[in-house]
């Protein structure tokens, strides 16, 4: 992995950070693996805007990604690692011994032509997928199921993992990348091994329009408002906004949203860090 900063013949490029893509070995896709992806415009079916600040951006096809990892035992080899612009991390494309293809989430590490495979007596390499039950305790995993057979829904971003801290019962403990201890079913799958692009946090746009290339425009600072429109609105001249909250009023800074009477609590053994 690494990153190229680029000449300044413009204004643009003078701070621009690029990846190198050092671990893209195609960029062509798999057809049997896209769908269309419709653009809302952050409009719902009535046309009204209920998003603000989406719109615009490049066309994309959507890449079938499989996050069960449910085809269980069959040796799979990696035919390619590919860009995904639906996400931050990379994709792999599987070709798996009975002919089957599908596209994973790819772990830092793997190479072209390696072999995984996902299943319970499966050796706990990069790349492989195995229940939480039969990953060896203080191992980096990441694309982790929350509940068994739901697909992998946390440390999924590049560059993101997660740690096997504990197992206690039917319960593994596990420390997530925002710093939370959680509790999670032994049965749930996990893939072994940091997701891909870690360079990602280092990337620098360089321009406002690469923004509008990626359907995000232009975020209006609640301190330049109305008072009708925000609560940090108003003001004569340049007020500094008072105390920083959300438009409908809610403290931005150290204040917990999260439900006391929440049922998943007792499943959190230690709070994020702040």
């Amino acid at each position: 992995m690494s990153v190229r900063k680029l000449k300044p013949i413009t204004p643009a490029q003078r701070f621009r950070v690029v990846n190198g893509f050092d671990a893209i070995t195609t960029d062509k896709p798999e057809k049997s693996l896209l769908a269309p992806l419709k653009k809302s415009g952050g409009r719902n079916s009535q046309g009204k805007m209920t998003m603000r600040y989406i719109g615009g951006g490049h066309k994309k096809r959507y890449r079938i990604v499989d996050f069960k990892r449910n085809k269980f035992d069959v040796e799979a080899t990696v035919d390619s690692i590919q860009y995904d612009p639906n996400r931050t991390a990379f994709i792999a494309l599987l070709v798996y011994a009975d002919g089957e293809k599908r596209y994973i989430v790819a772990p830092n590490g793997l190479q072209v032509g390696q072999t995984v495979i996902s299943g319970s007596n499966v050796a706990p390499e990069v790349g492989n997928a195995m229940p939480l039950s039969e990953i060896p305790l203080g191992t980096i995993i990441s694309c982790i199921e929350l509940r068994p057979g739901q697909g992998a829904v946390m440390a999924r971003s590049a560059g993101t993992f997660a740690q096997l801290m504990a197992r206690d019962g039917k319960y593994a403990t596990i420390k997530l990348p925002s710093g939370e201890i959680r509790m999670v079913l032994t049965a749930c799958v996990a893939t072994i091994g940091a997701v891909s692009n870690s360079d990602h946090q280092l990337i620098v746009s360089g321009k406002a329009g690469r923004s509008r290339w990626l359907g995000r425009r232009p975020r209006t600072r609640p301190v330049v408002m109305n008072p009708v429109d925000h609560p940090m609105g108003g003001g004569e001249g340049r007020a500094s906004g008072g105390h920083p909250r959300s438009r409908n009023g809610v403290p931005a800074k150290g204040y917990r949203t999260r439900s006391k009477t929440k049922a998943t609590n007792k499943y959190i053994v230690e709070r994020r860090k702040k």
